[in-house]
């Protein structure tokens, strides 16, 4: 079985996401501008950009919110009946992707390898099924924080790169939220003007 990942973009109060998720504002009001724009799309920052891409996955897990803005059943609100994902036709991921949700879903297949399949059951069974279509390759916790608080709580994370933003949020969705002490052990880490990248192993 390969190594269970995480990457997330925080600010320095620890948000990993602003308030008011919406379609028109997918990880918060400011998000995008506080917690992305400093770093991943400046043209001077394109090699932060190759690290926060995502990594050679062989399966990833997310949450509802991360998949899209659909709440309740699926077809309860007729504007996102036929939603699929936030990235248009071709998702980045390559490779089965695993969405956590309270409403069963057919699986809808993507151009470029991505398939989203959608489980029920809780994390660990969205776990074991991405680790089964992964192989030896790593499985990557996509997010929201939710659900990464989630697999963290559970002891479910190996990996956790954070990209500390020296920005604040004020509010949102926060990591590490409700999961309790944990003990990390830095393994790699690089500081920029824009964003500190730090990876971590998460000690059980």
């Amino acid at each position: 079985m390969g190594t269970v990942t995480c990457g997330m973009a925080v600010s320095l109060d620890g948000y990993a996401a602003g308030p008011d998720q919406s379609v028109e504002n997918p990880i918060g009001v400011g998000g995008v501008e506080r917690l992305m724009k400093p770093w991943m799309f400046a043209e001077a920052g394109q090699h932060d950009a190759e690290i926060a891409s995502l990594t050679n996955a062989g399966a990833y897990v997310m949450g509802r919110n991360m998949y899209g803005p659909v709440r309740g059943g699926w077809d309860d609100d007729e504007r996102f009946r036929d939603w699929r994902g936030w990235w248009g036709e071709e998702p980045p991921y390559h490779a089965p992707v695993f969405v956590l949700t309270h409403h069963p879903h057919d699986s809808i297949e993507m151009e470029g390898g991505t398939t989203f399949h959608f489980v029920t059951d809780g994390v660990e069974a969205a776990l074991a099924r991405a680790q089964e279509a992964a192989g030896d390759r790593p499985v990557d916790v996509s997010g929201g924080a939710s659900t990464v608080n989630q697999f963290l709580a559970a002891g479910l994370i190996d990996e956790l790169w954070l990209h500390v933003v020296p920005r604040t949020l004020g509010g949102g969705e926060r990591l590490f939220e409700g999961v309790g002490p944990l003990e990390l052990e830095l393994l790699e880490s690089r500081v920029t003007p824009s964003v500190s990248h730090l990876r971590y192993r998460v000690r059980r």
